[in-house]
């Protein structure tokens, strides 16, 4: 694992908590986007070297809506940005790591994602990421 690429941080209302990351960090929101197959429209920030992610839920049945029900707004996700995501996949799971997919999904931010389950970090959700490449 290269570094931490993002933090993922669940919220109820996107506009609203862009608006309050906009002041919070002094920078503006860079990017806003839909990821259909999460149920969640997210937005980016930079500061230095660092990003962080606002996920608000689009269906009741997404996993940030049921995070949101039962732990309330807060941190969701530590991503962590890798070279090759098929062969580090394969190292956690042969590390004795649950994941929670079979292969990489498509996510935000032009990324190739997968998550390893809390049960087996601390109670930490983590987000693997690969930089999608463009022929």
């Amino acid at each position: 694992m290269n570094k931490i690429e993002h933090i993922g941080i669940a919220v109820k209302e996107l506009n609203a908590s862009i608006d309050l990351y906009q002041k919070l960090l002094n920078t503006d929101c860079y990017k806003t986007e839909q990821v259909t197959s999460e149920f969640v429209n997210t937005a980016f920030f930079k500061t230095g070297d660092n990003k962080v992610e606002l996920l608000e839920a689009t269906s009741a049945d997404s996993a940030i809506a049921k995070f949101i029900e039962k732990k309330g707004e807060g941190i969701h996700h530590v991503a962590f940005l890798v070279d090759d995501i098929l062969a580090e996949m394969e190292r956690l799971h042969s590390e004795g790591f649950v994941l929670l997919s079979d292969s990489p999904k498509k996510g935000a931010d032009n990324k190739m994602v997968c998550f390893v389950h809390p049960k087996d970090t601390n109670g930490v959700l983590i987000e693997i990421c690969q930089e999608i490449k463009w022929i």
